[in-house]
């Protein structure tokens, strides 16, 4: 064992000491406003916008979500603080004696006093007169864009509120009212309802006492089509797929493709026969090009699908190409290749539908290899044909047989 003699260790010990103390004198110096709360009130002068350019702008009211900044002084004395009866989150990194930054709640108040508390260290309260703004609904996604009249329907956003003063009311295309009786449930991020009898294709309108949104998407959507199995097919390619009516479900708007087979769960499995079509532009005679005009980057690749029997491995690798390909499915495991890929048995296993169901995917999620390895997305002109393929995906799942319908493919605009 190594001994110190007691200098030794007296010359440690001084050495230590030292350290700590330069450490704790760079602290000081490093961080001379570092946040110390206080006792006292606070006193709020005004609320304005944190962007230095709207430094002077004054307000009284903000929305939900947005972040203010409170002027005034001694505001390190404010331990909580309340917009209306609804607790927000302070950060100490952003308190100083003069400024509070803070994240208006997104929760709606249940009671409404147009006013700040603010709960002291020493538990005081002082108010300031301020409002909180409720936005008008935000109406993002429906469960199915292709769902017959009589079929439920899920709309999902945000700020669906049904007032009972002002009862929240749907508008389909064609200023068609959606019956009240239709509407099931409104709950703040959701609103189910039955698609009443004669709608149309276009936008829904959602109207609250907050105010009235129109969706971010057309029902029946129909815009960017690139294969329906009615008018737009797959051939050109060595699979066009498997295409049913009514067997083993109805069709959402007449045929659709359809995938079934084993999957094993350890990522071995290529059954291109059971779970792929080929669209290859060229030969299918498609106009020489992309199957699709928008910039790749703001665009969304729509489809509908059902899938029965649980799917619990494997992804649906979703692959363009440029439209000169053909003749080959290298590309489906080469690595320079980006896909999208949906796997959505990873988060509820096995992965069954109620039904149809509408999927969304942004372009620029299309970056990954056959593996799940992100290696970046494709530009324009890459984008002439098509495939779709359930295979690999990186992630091992489990051994399973699920048939996927899947109808109406198209690409639209982001909105």
């Amino acid at each position: 064992m190594k001994r110190y003699n007691s200098n030794h260790l007296g010359r440690l010990l001084l050495i230590v000491a030292m350290a700590l103390m330069g450490t704790a004198f760079h602290s000081c110096e490093e961080y001379p406003d570092a946040y110390e709360s206080t006792g006292g009130v606070p006193e709020v002068l005004y609320v304005r916008l944190p962007a230095p350019e709207s430094a002077d702008s004054l307000i009284t009211a903000a929305y939900m979500g947005n972040t203010v900044v409170l002027v005034g002084k001694n505001l390190t004395s404010i331990k909580e603080i309340y917009f209306n009866d609804q607790k927000a989150i302070l950060n100490n990194s952003f308190i100083t004696a003069n400024t509070l930054f803070v994240n208006v709640p997104k929760t709606i108040p249940e009671v409404v006093t147009n006013k700040i508390y603010m709960v002291t260290t020493g538990k005081d309260t002082v108010d300031f007169d301020f409002s909180v703004l409720v936005p008008a609904p935000a109406v993002n996604s429906i469960s199915n864009e292709y769902a017959h009249d009589g079929q439920e329907v899920v709309l999902r956003g945000d700020y669906f509120i049904d007032d009972p003063n002002s009862p929240l009311s749907i508008t389909m295309a064609g200023n068609l009212p959606v019956p009240a009786e239709n509407i099931l449930s409104v709950e703040k991020n959701a609103v189910r309802f039955i698609v009443p009898e004669g709608a149309e294709k276009g936008y829904i309108n959602v109207s609250t006492i907050y105010g009235t949104s129109r969706s971010k998407f057309q029902f029946r959507d129909d815009r960017g089509m690139i294969l329906d199995w009615d008018n737009l097919n797959a051939d050109g390619g060595w699979r066009a797929g498997n295409l049913r009516t009514d067997d083993p479900v109805e069709g959402i708007s007449g045929k659709y493709v359809y995938f079934s087979g084993a999957i094993p769960g350890d990522l071995s499995d290529w059954n291109e026969d059971g779970f792929s079509f080929n669209l290859w532009g060229s030969a299918n005679g498609r106009p020489e090009g992309d199957l699709f005009d928008i910039d790749p980057s703001t665009a969304l690749l729509k489809f509908e699908v059902n899938v029965l029997d649980g799917w619990s491995s494997n992804a649906l690798q979703m692959i363009f190409t440029p439209w000169e390909t053909s003749g080959t499915n290298s590309y489906i495991a080469d690595t320079s290749v980006p896909r999208g890929l949906w796997s959505p048995w990873k988060n509820e296993s096995p992965f069954t539908t109620d039904g149809w169901m509408t999927v969304v995917v942004p372009l620029k999620d299309f970056k990954y290899d056959h593996t799940g390895k992100e290696i970046g997305a494709a530009g324009p002109g890459n984008f002439g044909g098509l495939t779709f393929f359930v295979y690999h995906g990186g992630v091992e799942g489990r051994a399973c047989s699920p048939q996927i319908c899947i109808d109406n493919i198209r690409v639209v605009p982001a909105e």
